[in-house]
């Protein structure tokens, strides 16, 4: 069986649920039932075949309303792979730290084209980087400090997911100065980015290579399943650019969030419209079992 879940801000109704299992059935999806996981919030369908086709046929379908479709079984997940950059914190980081060398221009732009799959993912940072040569290390706490902002449900996302004994990991493209305290903010149990270099109090221009990139997110999450004797349909993997695209369309669930054509378009899941508590809908967790500490 597969289940199709129905995620909106309060908006749902009766009459859509009973919509879309109209639209399930005309697509040949043999639907078998439904249900609120909360009232106007989020709603599951039951069905029984053609999951590619349910998808199509829900999709844009209800206004402002995202659309998750996966097979019953292996809804709940144990293992969170996560991106930083506008995935789990709502800016980029290098476009904002750009800001205080007064270069977000034109750093901005290369990250945007990076984002997008127009350009390879490591020459590029290794181009914006070069670009911060001689910036203040005392830049990156205050950047840190009055930009960077967590992105709505993920903490609610992380701790709730941690409290069932899920395993978490925010990977990212960015850099240690940010993902390490923000992992530690939100939750994660661990952050893997790459290492600015320093010398002198300023940044050299330069980070240590291997580059974390698409690679290396892949390789984490499938070193996670590895470790800890994971089902590999049990896994979750969010992003929203370019290089989150091996690991999205590895997991079990790759969810692009917010996220460019080129991931949107590749992902199992997209949330266009919601905050990150729509993958705890995702797994059928209603909002009383949320860790919201």
């Amino acid at each position: 069986m597969f289940i199709a879940t129905l995620i909106a801000a309060g908006t749902l109704t009766a009459g859509d649920i009973s919509s879309a299992m109209d639209r399930l059935a005309a697509a040949g999806c043999a639907p078998a039932g439904q249900g609120w996981i909360d009232e106007g919030y989020a709603a599951d369908l039951l069905f029984g075949m053609a999951p590619d086709a349910a998808r199509s046929a829900l999709e844009g379908a209800f206004a402002r309303t995202d659309v998750v479709v996966q097979p019953s079984f292996s809804r709940t997940k144990t293992l969170l792979i996560a991106d930083m950059d506008s995935t789990m914190i709502t800016v980029e980081c290098i476009d904002e730290l750009a800001d205080y060398a007064g270069i977000k221009p034109q750093i901005a732009e290369i990250t945007e084209r990076a984002m997008r799959g127009e350009l390879d993912f490591e020459a590029a940072l290794d181009a914006r980087v070069a670009l911060l040569e001689g910036l203040d290390e005392r830049e990156i706490a205050r950047c840190l400090a009055e930009r960077v902002t967590i992105m709505p449900g993920a903490k609610a996302l992380v701790g709730t997911m941690r409290a069932r004994g899920a395993r978490t990991v925010l990977v990212s493209g960015g850099f240690t100065r940010f993902a390490e305290p923000v992992a530690a903010e939100i939750g994660f149990e661990r952050a893997i980015a790459n290492v600015l270099e320093i010398a002198d109090g300023a940044l050299t221009g330069t980070v240590t290579k291997p580059i974390v990139g698409s690679h290396t997110k892949l390789a984490t999450l499938q070193a996670a399943i590895a470790e800890h004797g994971l089902a590999p349909e049990a896994t979750l993997a969010v992003g929203d650019g370019a290089n989150d695209l091996a690991m999205i369309e590895a997991a079990g669930l790759g969810v692009a969030y917010h996220a460019k054509p080129i991931v949107a378009a590749a992902a199992a899941a997209r949330i266009d419209h919601g905050d990150l508590t729509a993958l705890l809908y995702a797994q059928g967790i209603a909002r009383s079992e949320w860790v919201l500490a």
